[in-house]
């Protein structure tokens, strides 16, 4: 019986186990934590980094790694908010943001498959690269004065959850039904078992890896949308050391870092363990450089585990 529902149902139920039980305790130790204003508190903190994880659960998926994607979030802010303030209507910067940090993720996916570089150096230098892009076009200073209206979305509520909830849960969907019931999805699996196997078979592993980097660029490109709609400004310096989160939250999910394993839901719990044990700290105040400590110990298990269930396959 245990055999049979081993697997990806199997992981996400252990995470569900383990989120119930973190819940529980939180609950005990701190009346606040399970407050209305406290969970919704908690859910729009983590939309950001719960939008890039998706994107980031496919590069795994596939194998591959992304570190530049706090860059290309800190890119989509400053440019949207430029284009903004230079009095572009809001949907056309947004627009133009969205496509700017995809290419970015595009070239990556080139650089990648085209240039036989590995994806943590590619990704590494397009981190350093896209920053330094950032502060140049920005002079290292945020930009302000940007339309009220924009602003607005970060505190507004729709049937009661604030609208960056609401874009998470769109970009989960969107993950879950590629993942699940595209070709795209299947491929990506497919690459992240075996890749030469992929291409014997005749998937089109450059299309395909272009098409991975892309959208994870993507999601960080909205990843920044919403940072700078939350902070009413655009920030050169945000999303500064946010890859870690944000692989974090993937391999806790339950995603092997050697890829094809993994899921949506996985990574959707994965992000939401992270954030309440960071918000449970904080509430409790117990000192962020031990809840940064935690965060990365539960790294660490997670690809022991992962690790050693290879070991017994």
């Amino acid at each position: 019986m245990l055999k049979k529902i081993k697997g990806p149902q199997f992981a996400e139920r252990n995470l569900v186990i383990i989120l119930v039980l973190l819940i529980a305790v939180l609950s005990i130790v701190s009346h606040r934590f399970l407050s209305y204003n406290n969970i919704m508190n908690l859910l729009r903190q983590t939309s950001i980094i719960g939008v890039m994880a998706i994107g980031m659960t496919f590069v795994i998926l596939s194998g591959g790694i992304d570190l530049s994607v706090g860059s290309v979030l800190a890119f989509s802010s400053v440019l949207s908010a430029m284009m903004m303030k230079a009095g572009l209507p809001i949907p056309l910067a947004i627009l133009l943001a969205l496509f700017s940090g995809t290419v970015l993720g595009l070239l990556m996916g080139i650089l990648i498959h085209k240039g036989s570089v590995p994806a943590f150096i590619a990704t590494l230098g397009g981190m350093t690269m896209v920053r330094g892009a950032v502060m140049l076009i920005s002079g290292a200073r945020k930009i302000s004065g940007l339309p009220k209206d924009f602003k607005h979305f970060a505190v507004a509520k729709y049937l009661g959850v604030p609208g960056m909830v609401w874009v998470w849960i769109i970009i989960v969907i969107i993950g879950f039904i590629i993942a699940k019931y595209t070709v795209f999805g299947r491929n990506v699996y497919a690459i992240g078992s075996n890749e030469e196997a992929a291409r014997l078979s005749g998937i089109k592993i450059g299309k395909n890896i272009y098409g991975i980097y892309a959208f994870g660029a993507f999601t960080s490109a909205v990843a920044g949308i919403l940072m700078t709609a939350r902070l009413g400004n655009g920030v050169p310096t945000s999303g500064t050391g946010y890859e870690l989160d944000v692989i974090a939250a993937v391999v806790v999910g339950g995603a092997s870092m050697s890829g094809a394993v993994g899921t949506i839901l996985g990574t959707v719990l994965g992000t939401v363990i992270i954030a309440a044990i960071r918000n449970g700290g904080n509430l409790l105040g117990i000192n962020p450089f031990i809840l940064d400590i935690t965060v990365g110990g539960l790294i660490v298990f997670a690809v022991l585990f992962d690790q050693l269930n290879k070991k017994k396959r």
